[in-house]
């Protein structure tokens, strides 16, 4: 069985620059940051026709999470019918998942080697690095795209009030050039938010107080911790099968205290997993986040490999060790106060090369103590090493994984209260936003975000702390990312990107995974795309509805790929035919979905009140739409003066649909010809195929009736509110007393994600 390759090198001479005198581009967009939500900026942007793309790294490795934080098993999972499933794949994401299940299938005669605890796919590092190489590579040979490596920003040129550009300095300060890029756009991907924060952009970073958002898992105050205190970054360590004792020098820093939790678990158990992710019997350190499992999958010696990811490894960024705290008062006074992403590069530097022993502090206990405690055996980390594959002096992954960054303030900014559930299995958030960019749904997931000193030497052992506020495994429900959240409050010329986007300290904790990051790449993307040939500004793309359908379409169509899934329906795959058709009725509220139920049921047989239903809404979302109506008593016996689809039901009729009868029977079957003689009624253009001999009394399942309806919509035309004055800070379109720029619902009075055109309110 062939070995993957232990070095990934990509080609950076071939398209990066090299002199040291200063030099300045120009492009149409601009990426700063080559993680994996940079990464899937760069190819939407390329395949939607942006003309000239810069994309810069501070690194040579691209891809991110994957690949250079060298977190190569994505946690996907989410709780449907009381089991741990994927949540559904989409978009560019669903490529990538697509191209390591090939690799590994090509090196190891499988499509998932791993048999890991917290997830089905898993991927080593430089072949990660490789692939989002080769998916780029199509658009740098093109021309289109060009890739910039071994750059941090250190300047943003602002002019009335927009980015106009980026200057970089040498990552590594080994020279003192300098690289400016003039772009019309900036999608700013970078791990800490850096040319947000350089072009004085509003921001937040650290906990948020209640006060800001009205969060149940929000501090009152802050106390010693401060602003400082934000979810964990981790050194990653990704070891290999060396089939000999490889125990590492014991480090500087190194305390058996600080990792005594390591001497109650343990440290591999064997299993392949079958029982599916997450399931107790196997749990451990090792199998945890396997990467390829050699031994039950009978692959060749040597090929063994896992990557530590474990709590006691996650390093706290407030709270700090003395010797950092007086490292970091060296450089500037007050430094060891200020949040990570307010510090300079050289800065967090200090703190990164105290995670990395922490780190290695954990491993030499897991080859040592823990070994000794459980004795001897294959899959000991005894025999483990650190890959080389890196290619660093350390043989530690380039850059941490990073939780939690810099957050945008947007146009609006999605909070606890938005998507926190109510029971243990996710069903739909409470908001679900009109301009939803790509459905998610991740449990509020803290790693311990607090550290304690077991001595009163503070560069003595510690140990993490993890608060009750601050925790894993809160529970949350399907939601939806809005465009507004992608777009800065005030400044222009600007997008979020990756992690660094319009949401609270707790939604960050629960948005954050791979997949999450490359939807919002691609979203941000398509609104860079739009703003390019409109020759607009993003927050003109967000305040116009007519703008915020077309991206919605474009995203869910797809661009060279498969589509983004907007509603999180769970089983709605993007090559099915009435993919298009479901999102884009459900964004919009015309499609209701089951309170009760994720399921969007393709081959579900639609009963005459659910047609009803919708197709009431649908004549309500056009222009000119005719008012409900609804008489004083209940016009069919069948049909209850408190039913919630009798307005829909009578509405029908006064508006076209003639009936003598006195039963409507709700809950009969719908078939292809109630459609059609009802949209026929209604003056809607419905398909005179649906009247064919052969289909006439076809049952009619969902997936027929969202295809036929949406065609319809799209043939008739939508009623869209072309007045951008709910972008305004003191404007309350809706009159629900709540602020549009504070309200994630702005045509939506009574808040529960139907606008208000489409409900009967009596």
């Amino acid at each position: 069985m062939k070995l993957t390759s232990l070095l990934f090198v990509p080609a950076v001479a071939a398209f990066s620059l090299q002199a040291a005198e200063p030099t300045t581009l120009e492009s149409d967009l601009l990426i700063v940051g080559g993680n994996e939500s940079g990464c899937a900026a760069a190819i939407q942007a390329a395949r939607l026709g942006v003309k000239k793309i810069v994309l810069v790294n501070d690194i040579d490795w691209l891809g991110g999470q994957f690949s250079a934080e060298g977190v190569g098993c994505p946690d996907e999972w989410t709780g449907v019918n009381g089991r741990r499933v994927n949540f559904p794949r989409s978009g560019i994401y669903n490529e990538v998942i697509n191209r390591i299940r090939a690799h590994n299938s090509q090196t190891y005669g499988l499509p998932s080697p791993g048999n890991a605890y917290c997830g089905t796919e898993t991927i080593e590092p430089a072949a990660a690095a490789k692939i989002f190489e080769e998916l780029l590579k199509p658009h740098v040979d093109a021309g289109v795209l060009r890739i910039e490596r071994r750059w941090q920003p250190a300047k943003v040129q602002v002019e009335k009030g927009a980015v106009t550009s980026v200057t970089f300095h040498r990552s590594d300060l080994s020279e003192k050039s300098e690289l400016t890029i003039k772009a019309r756009l900036t999608l700013d991907s970078s791990d800490w938010g850096d040319v947000i924060r350089l072009s004085g952009a509003k921001y937040g970073a650290g906990a948020d107080l209640k006060s800001r958002f009205g969060e149940v898992s929000a501090p009152e105050t802050y106390d010693d911790a401060g602003q400082q205190e934000m979810n964990p970054l981790s050194w990653c360590l990704v070891l290999r099968e060396a089939g000999k004792n490889s125990t590492i020098p014991k480090p500087a820093s190194y305390d058996p205290r600080s990792f005594a939790q390591l001497d109650k678990t343990p440290p591999w158990v064997d299993s392949d997993m079958s029982a599916g992710v997450y399931s107790q019997s196997g749990w451990s350190v090792y199998t945890h986040r396997r990467l390829v499992d050699r031994w039950h999958n009978d692959l060749a010696p040597g090929t063994e490999a896992t990557f530590l990811n474990w709590p006691v490894q996650d390093y706290p960024l407030c709270q700090l060790p003395q010797r950092v705290v007086d490292a970091l008062e060296k450089t500037e006074s007050g430094a060891s106060k200020k949040n990570i992403v307010d510090l300079t590069p050289s800065q967090r530097q200090i703190i990164f090369d105290d995670a990395k022993q922490h780190a290695l502090g954990m491993l030499y206990h897991l080859q040592t103590a823990v070994h000794d405690r459980v004795g001897d055996f294959p899959q000991t980390f005894r025999y483990m090493k650190l890959t080389t594959e890196f290619g660093t002096p350390d043989l530690l992954p380039p850059k941490p994984y990073v939780r939690e960054g810099l957050r945008l303030e947007a146009l609006y900014m999605l909070r606890e209260q938005d998507i926190r559930a109510e029971t243990r299995e996710p069903k739909w958030a409470k908001v679900l936003v009109p301009d939803g960019v790509f459905g998610f749904q991740f449990n509020i997931d803290f790693h311990p975000t607090r550290r304690r000193f077991l001595t009163e030497d503070r560069n003595g052992p510690w140990q993490y702390v993890q608060t009750p506020a601050r925790g894993w495994h809160t529970d949350t429900d399907r939601a939806m990312f809005p465009l507004r959240g992608l777009v800065p409050v005030k400044m222009n010329g600007l997008l979020g990107c990756s992690k660094n986007i319009g949401v609270s300290s707790v939604v960050q904790s629960a948005l954050r995974l791979h997949g999450q990051m490359m939807h919002v790449g691609q979203a941000s993307a398509t609104l860079a795309w739009m703003c390019l040939r409109d020759g607009v500004q993003p927050r003109n793309i967000a305040g116009s509805q007519k703008h915020v359908r077309e991206l919605q379409l474009r995203l869910v169509r797809g661009s060279g790929g498969p589509g983004l899934l907007l509603w999180p329906w769970h089983d709605l795959p993007t090559d099915s035919l009435h993919f298009e058709a479901a999102n884009m009725l459900a964004v919009r509220g015309i499609w209701p979905a089951d309170a009760d139920s994720v399921f969007f049921g393709a081959d579900h047989i639609m009963t005459r009140r659910e047609l009803a239903r919708v197709l009431a809404r649908l004549v309500r979302a056009q222009a000119n739409a005719p008012q409900w109506t609804m008489l004083g008593k209940p016009r069919f016996t069948d049909v209850d003066q408190d039913d919630a689809d009798r307005a829909a039901i009578e509405s029908l009729c006064s508006w076209g649909i003639v009936t003598t009868d006195k039963t409507f029977n709700p809950d009969k079957p719908a078939d292809w010809s109630t459609l059609y003689r009802w949209s026929l009624a209604l003056k809607l253009p419905a398909n005179a195929g649906l009247m064919a001999k052969e289909a006439a009394q076809r049952p009619l399942t969902r997936a027929d009736a969202v295809i036929q309806l949406w065609r319809m919509l799209r043939t008739r035309g939508e009623w869209l509110s072309e007045a951008d004055s709910w972008l305004q800070p003191d404007n309350d379109h809706d009159e629900d007393e709540r602020k549009d720029l504070d309200d994630p619902l702005p045509f939506d009075s009574n808040n529960n994600s139907v606008p208000d055109r489409l409900e009967y309110l009596p």
